[in-house]
């Protein structure tokens, strides 16, 4: 975590790159490794403020803040009206937070500790929420495959805007589940002793509008840079919205992760991986939708190629949690499944 944090140093670079006229390359590579430790901060801070404020404020901001940095970059991408890398990074995220991500935790966990469990109440309760929005981002594109193209664009507009209230409303009824109406069922997911903050709580909520600022500065360099560096190496934007995007927003998370599972904390990593999906449905789609509003209209519609792929990789995420327990083979499953999905968005 350390080396992570050293590499701040490229946000000075990534400021002066961009005043200076660097290559479009050069400055997305720069500004992406300047992202990665800022997302790092941002979740350290939040992690502090809830040791601070209790678990069901804690919890609230852990969700609101767990997938803040992919929020802004895809907010800055759908002002500048690159939809199609924003719906990428999105469907990217599900699809690496379930692939591989929980399948590098699940290989690295399964080497030291051979068979690993995990609360299997409330993931499985985790992977069927998952379903259930794979199948609400599902309906909108099989619509606009029923309907004359002629009447599509008003109906699907709508159709996107009444999906995504519902979404999140259903992300706003799992707090009253899990803090209210069923918390027996997360006990087990709760640690055993109280943490102690790192960091007083103005500290904290300082470095967490520091972080805020500098990834939105960041992130107008970063999607500027997205479609002349793919021209420029030959990448199609589809490729860098679904595989490099979110491997850039969700670095630090994904460390995390991978840590919790070697030391034996499997329940937290296979939260951080699923639960980070469902975020990404039921939270950041939604706003990013009805944010849109504000500029050009973003409907919900994913291509069929990105819907398949989410919703393998949900499956999967089904199947692998089903029992409760994990080992290094479903790990190394998970990652190759990954690759070839990754190989596939390569060659679009």
């Amino acid at each position: 975590m350390k080396f992570l944090y050293a590499m701040i140093i490229f946000l000075p670079i990534t400021l002066i790159g961009n005043a200076v006229g660097f290559s479009e390359p050069a400055l997305f590579a720069c500004s992406a490794l300047a992202i990665i430790p800022l997302a790092g901060v941002m979740g350290k801070s939040t992690d502090v403020i809830s040791c601070y404020t209790g678990q069901k404020i804690g919890g609230l901001l852990n969700a609101t803040f767990g997938n803040a940095t992919e929020l802004i970059i895809a907010f800055v991408a759908m002002k500048e009206g690159l939809f199609d890398v924003v719906k990428a990074s999105l469907a990217g995220s599900v699809i690496g937070n379930i692939l591989l991500v929980l399948g590098i935790a699940m290989f690295a966990g399964g080497i030291k500790h051979k068979t690993q469990s995990f609360n299997i109440h409330s993931i499985n309760i985790t992977s069927s929420m998952l379903l259930f929005a794979v199948l609400g981002l599902s309906i909108p594109a099989i619509f606009t495959h029923t309907m004359p193209e002629e009447s599509l664009t008003a109906q699907f507009e709508g159709l996107s805007l009444i999906t995504a209230v519902l979404m999140l409303i259903i992300y706003a009824m799992q707090f009253v589940f899990s803090f209210v109406t069923h918390k027996h069922l997360y006990k087990e997911s709760l640690p055993t002793e109280e943490e102690r903050p790192s960091m007083s709580m103005p500290v904290a909520i300082g470095l967490l509008l520091a972080a805020t600022v500098c990834i939105a500065i960041l992130s107008e360099i970063f999607v500027g840079t997205v479609e002349p560096m793919a021209e420029s190496v030959g990448m199609s934007k589809t490729f860098v919205g679904i595989i490099l995007v979110p491997i850039i927003g969700n670095a630090a998370e994904h460390s995390t992760a991978v840590i919790m599972a070697v030391k034996d904390k499997m329940n937290a990593a296979v939260e951080i991986a699923i639960g980070s999906s469902l975020q990404i449905i039921l939270f950041v789609v939604p706003v990013l939708v009805l944010a849109s509003l504000l500029f050009t209209p973003m409907s919900i519609v994913f291509t069929p190629f990105e819907l398949v792929a989410m919703a393998a990789s949900v499956l999967i995420a089904n199947r692998v949690s089903s029992d409760g327990q994990s080992n290094w083979l479903e790990g190394l499953q998970l990652f190759t499944a990954y690759v070839i999905i990754g190989a596939a968005f390569f060659f679009v």
